[in-house]
Formats: C-alpha cells, structure tokens, sequence
C-alpha cells in the first residue's frame, strides 16, 4: 500500500495574526476588487447593486432577523478617546452597576422577548475586574441563553473563563483602521496599542467564543479606506477563524459627550452602497445595524443586507429600568468630585436614532415580510 506522506503546515501558516500582514492586505488584489463595489455609481446601478444583495441576502438567510439588545455594565473608562461619550476626559455621570442591578435589568430585557444579550462596558481595571466579567456572564446566561460581550480586549488566558462562564460571542471594534488617525484620536490609555486591538478577535477565537463581531467607526476617515480594511480583516478571519460565526458592522459617529464632530461623515446613500459591497463579497456573514441609524434606513437595509439588528435600546447604565441611579458620581478627567444637583441616570455613550420599542421594531419586520428571531442559539445544541 503507498502512503503519501502530507507536508506539514509551518506553525506560523495558522498563527501569524492579522497584524502582521495588515499593511500588505490593503495593497492585495482583494483589497483592489473591494474597492471597486465601492466606487461611485448610479442611481440605477445602486438599485441593481440593493436587488442583487436582497436576493443574496434571502438565499442565505431566509426571511429571518435576529434581534438583540445591548446592557450597559459601566460608563467608567481609562482610555482617553476624542471622538467616545465615556471617555476618561469628558465631565460624565458615570456608574458601575452590581451584578443583581445587571440582571435586574436583564430581567426587563427578557422579559420584552429578547434572548439575545450584549453586555458593553468600558475599559477600566478598577471597577471591571476580579472576577467581575466573569460573574455577569455566568448570572445573565443563566437567564437567557445567547451572551456576547463587547469590552476591553484581554488575552486569550484571560478570555477563557468568560467563555466557561457562558458567553458565546464577543464584539470588539477596530474604530478605524488608518493608523495615523487611530495615533491621534486614542491619546491616553491601554487602547493607544492598534496592533493589540487589531488581533483582539483571534485572541477570543483560540479561547473559544463561537462568535465573532468585528466594524469600524465611521466618520474617523475616509470611508472607503475604512471599508476596505475592514473587507480585509473580515476575509483573514473566515481564513483564520473558520468555525466561528461572524458579523460586521458600520456604526456611524452620532453626538455624545466629548462635542466631537465627525470630520468624514458616511451619508446614507453611501452607507446602503457599503451594506451591498459587503453582503455581495462575503454572503454568509450577518450584518449589524444598531438604533444609531434611523427607523427608515433600518427598514431599508433590512430588505437589502442586515440581518441582526438592536432595538429598543440604551446606552447607559441602568437605562432600562433606572438600576445604580444611588450609586451616580460625577467625573472631570478622571477624578470623581461631587455632583451638583441631583443625578438620575449615567450618562450615555452615545444618543440612538431609531426610539420604537422592542414589540415596535418586531411588528414593523413582519409588516416587511421578515421573521424577528429573538432566540437561534442554546447551549445544549452543542450538547
């Protein structure tokens, strides 16, 4: 009998992270096909560009939307951003809830048909650690089975236990993918490292999440450049992290604490062509779209692309149901000093667009002929 002996694969072939060839994959032919859904169109080859992503779209997702919402753990954050609501310099009410304010408001949540939970925190040592992720992950699935987090990039070690305590996917944001702007827009704090939270979601992948969320933030730069960096990360990790689940996004810089102003806006024209380039290069991966955008350009992508959507949603601690509203202190660059007044809420990252109600925004997909899923995951699938 003739054995043939396989080559083996050199270690760095499957561990070289996306960081290493990052520079080179925006000068790849790949990159330079991409580009090219990008470029400007007409109004009837847009229209041709939306019928052939809806179809697409249909083929490979049915009818269905999965519906989320995000929980908002802590507005505390180390890192100074210019462009976020949290960031260590802005003068914010902030908070941390405790993990029975946490599933209080998971409750509400719950109780409104979701099944599907993103906690979201910011990025501080101090009040989210020792265990803390950990122990509002392992309570909120014990509530509802799909648990994602989106918070400060850790290493694998350190992502472990999460998974182990019931989390499934994980979201992290590159925010924008220009150096150059990234250096300048991130001007204190650990999320200064691009090349760290670059390799961020192969990190969660070794560790085991099931899902991967990745997106830039756009109105940083140019929106092309960013698309095409973005296609590029998505592409290295369908290579990379193919048994995983993944998801994109293109939230859109939106007013919040700070006074930042976008300084390359996406108009929606623009941003539908973007949602067309991606569901046509890349037909299994979900597409987000959060309540920063308006009703009516969710119900338009709907049709033409996204197929996993937030609704109903805050984002500040404690929104839902006014959990941690005792426990409010105000911040001026990072030191606590006394409020003035009384204070009832946290402040919240950002403000959202699309105000319907959770019921509002599932009776407006069947209207559209779409089935909201607000549950497509349970542990014991996987046994």
């Amino acid at each position: 009998m003739l054995i043939m002996k396989i080559p083996s694969i050199p270690f760095s072939f499957h561990f070289m992270p996306f960081s290493s060839r990052f520079d080179a994959s925006l000068e790849s032919p790949f990159a330079a096909r991409f580009r090219r859904l990008l470029d400007p169109v007409s109004d009837a080859r847009l229209e041709q560009m939306a019928a052939d992503s809806g179809a697409t779209t249909r083929k490979f997702f049915g009818r269905t939307m999965r519906l989320f919402a995000p929980l908002y753990l802590s507005n505390e954050c180390i890192n100074s951003c210019s462009y976020c609501g949290f960031s260590r310099e802005n003068a914010i009410l902030r908070v941390t809830l405790e993990t029975d304010q946490m599933l209080a408001e998971a409750r509400h949540l719950a109780a409104e048909g979701f099944r599907s939970i993103l906690l979201v925190a910011g990025e501080h040592p101090k009040f989210v650690s020792n265990g803390y992720l950990e122990q509002c992950t392992r309570r909120l699935a014990e509530l509802v089975p799909g648990v994602s987090l989106e918070v400060a990039p850790m290493e694998t070690a350190e992502y472990r236990p999460l998974v182990l305590a019931g989390a499934e996917g994980l979201v992290v944001y590159q925010e924008t993918y220009h150096r150059p702007t990234y250096a300048e827009m991130h001007v204190h704090g650990p999320k200064k490292n691009f090349d760290w939270r670059l390799d961020c979601p192969e990190r969660a992948y070794d560790a085991g999440f099931r899902r991967l969320g990745i997106g830039a933030l756009f109105g940083l730069w140019d929106w092309r450049d960013e698309a095409a960096a973005l296609a590029a990360h998505l592409d290295h990790l369908l290579k990379t992290c193919w048994k995983a689940q993944l998801t994109v996004s293109f939230p859109r810089l939106k007013p919040a604490a700070g006074g930042f102003e976008p300084r390359h806006p996406l108009p929606d024209r623009e941003l539908i062509q973007l949602v067309c380039a991606f569901r046509l290069t890349f037909p299994h991966v979900g597409i987000v779209m959060s309540t920063r955008e308006p009703s009516a350009l969710r119900d338009i992508t709907a049709h033409i692309g996204v197929t996993m959507m937030s609704a109903g949603s805050h984002t500040e601690p404690g929104g839902y149901t006014g959990q941690g509203a005792e426990n409010l202190h105000h911040t001026v660059k990072g030191r606590q000093v006394a409020c003035e007044g009384p204070a009832t809420a946290a402040t919240e990252q950002f403000t959202i667009s699309d105000n319907r109600s959770a019921a509002e925004v599932a009776q407006n997909l069947a209207r559209l002929g779409l089935d909201p899923v607000w549950k497509d995951w349970d542990a014991a699938i996987a046994g």
